[in-house]
């Protein structure tokens, strides 16, 4: 069941055409969501996972991995998984968008008198949602673990927010790759790209051991900034010691960058996919 969808206003003026877009897009929140209800095996998944990922990186691992500049494992690792399960969310979003494809749902959308914006922009914002909840059951498992925030509300709020961000420019990027492979088979091949994209990076162990050229490309992939904008702002271990790359150095003005650049590629290129979609 989609839901209520609005007929296309009888007035061309901006307002009533962006009323009736906004509307056609809660229409999509609600039905991605009311799919989030029925799947009670992906709040599991969401509460399974950060419980193993803390357990194994903190306990097992983190024995042998030391803090730069000292400090507890488990707090230098908790930003870590933040921005991982952040950026890992292009492949749920993707895998979603892909699935409504190939069964149809996005060509009935098309054939609905329905605003051109709503499903993409629907279903990126109910990721959000998601992303929040997924969020909170980590934050709940770092609190479990040790983890604290140091630095205030207000900067662990900004971490919170600029994680937020980072997930909802990724989010685009899995609606574009889900529409261009309209196949979910597909983009279940495509998760060994994803994983390396987390693991080259800082959120597990410090970049200064890495050969040279892969230092290069951890200290600027948006998961290395996004880990070290949240450990300073949260005041954790391991907030930029001894960097020298821009992009760490000035981590909190790199993710937001990072997170403009991704949605000022994606957003047109995801829309323009949806309105010339063949079917």
């Amino acid at each position: 069941m989609i839901g209520t969808l609005h007929a296309a206003p009888p007035t061309t003026r901006l307002w009533g055409r962006l009323r009736w877009a906004v509307a056609d897009c809660l229409t999509i929140v609600g039905r991605e969501i009311s799919h989030l209800r029925r799947a009670p095996g992906v709040l599991v998944g969401a509460l399974v996972f950060p419980a193993v990922m803390v357990v194994m990186f903190g306990y097992v691992f983190g024995s042998a991995i030391g803090v730069p500049g000292g400090g507890n494992y488990r707090e230098y690792l908790m930003p870590g998984l933040f921005a991982m399960t952040t950026v890992t969310s292009v492949m749920v979003t993707a895998m979603r968008v892909a699935t409504d494809a190939s069964k149809g749902v996005m060509d009935r959308f098309r054939s609905m008198p329905m605003a051109r914006l709503a499903m993409p922009f629907g279903m990126t914002g109910a990721d959000i949602i998601a992303g929040a909840l997924a969020m909170a059951i980590m934050v709940g498992c770092g609190y479990v673990v040790g983890w604290r925030p140091h630095n205030g509300p207000a900067a662990a709020l900004g971490a919170f927010g600029l994680l937020a961000l980072l997930r909802y420019a990724v989010t685009w990027v899995g609606m574009f790759a889900g529409l261009a492979a309209r196949d979910e088979q597909a983009v279940d091949q495509w998760v060994p790209i994803v994983f390396p994209v987390t693991m080259i990076s800082n959120a597990f162990v410090p970049t200064s051991g890495m050969p040279a050229w892969l230092r290069v490309v951890a200290e600027w992939n948006p998961v290395s900034v996004a880990v070290a904008a949240s450990r300073q702002l949260f005041g954790n271990p391991g907030a930029a010691v001894g960097q020298t790359a821009w992009p760490l150095e000035h981590a909190v003005i790199a993710t937001l960058l990072w997170s403009l650049l991704l949605l000022a590629v994606f957003v047109p290129m995801s829309v323009w996919r949806y309105r010339t979609a063949n079917p």
